[in-house]
């Protein structure tokens, strides 16, 4: 599927290692202005960098947090775009959007962060999701958190919604997912198959989230940003 709109998906080496349903490698074969590189940090990364260097481009990272720009919230009440949209399409007039995708657990995707400078420094976005997370196999840590397939496929239809994009094919990403994940399912109830769990999956909704401190330290990554966030958020987004 072709996009406006390109995607650099940055995947931790333990996604590549160990996750056999990892989405990030779908989502990248699904896109055909995408690009994967695999590591635990990418500020010496040859190809990472071009790519934010490129004067062809306007890089952001999505990211959650009270300076992320929410492009599910463009509009003010009186019904014009916020003051940090009208800068961001005054900007994608002239370059084309690159939108850096951390492809890891929260842990993972905090120390990516922290290990790359060069991450920490770019504008960031964000979106409100549509739905809740269709992910099957996996419990998510917190409602709100979302496979990075399905939050590739979240953005899409924001930056759509935003003027930003076209979204084509809409059906295809989620369909991807579910195959996949019907998959595993069959290989779980195989039982020549070494290796698989041998118990039925249960449903997202009915799982608890996680409690405690580890819960309240992820629900901080999503709380919703304050009202005034939309102008701070202003201040990162950088002249082309």
């Amino acid at each position: 599927m072709e996009t406006r709109t390109r995607f650099v998906f940055l995947m931790h080496p333990k996604e590549f290692k160990q996750e056999k349903a990892g989405t990030g490698r779908l989502t990248h074969l699904c896109l055909a202005n995408s690009s994967l590189h695999m590591g635990a940090t990418f500020d010496d990364n040859e190809d990472v960098q071009a790519l934010l260097c490129d004067p062809r481009f306007y890089p952001v990272l999505l990211y959650p947090g009270s300076t992320a720009l929410n492009l599910s919230e463009i509009v003010q009440p009186d019904g014009a775009p916020t003051v940090p949209f009208s800068a961001l399409s005054r900007m994608l007039a002239q370059k084309t959007l690159l939108v850096v995708v951390l492809d890891a657990t929260w842990s993972g995707a905090r120390k990516m962060l922290r290990l790359s400078p060069s991450l920490q420094g770019l504008p960031r976005i964000m979106f409100t999701p549509a739905a809740s997370s269709r992910y099957v196999i996996k419990q998510q840590p917190q409602v709100g958190c979302l496979s990075t397939l399905e939050a590739t496929h979240e953005l899409l239809t924001v930056l759509q919604n935003a003027g930003l994009d076209r979204y084509t094919q809409p059906a295809q990403l989620l369909e991807v997912f579910k195959k996949m994940q019907d998959f595993q399912i069959r290989c779980a109830s195989d039982p020549s198959r070494p290796g698989y769990r041998h118990r039925a999956y249960s449903e997202p909704a009915g799982r608890t989230p996680a409690r405690g401190r580890s819960g309240t330290r992820r629900e901080n990554y999503l709380k919703r940003p304050p009202e005034n966030s939309l102008g701070a958020a202003s201040a990162p987004l950088r002249a082309p």
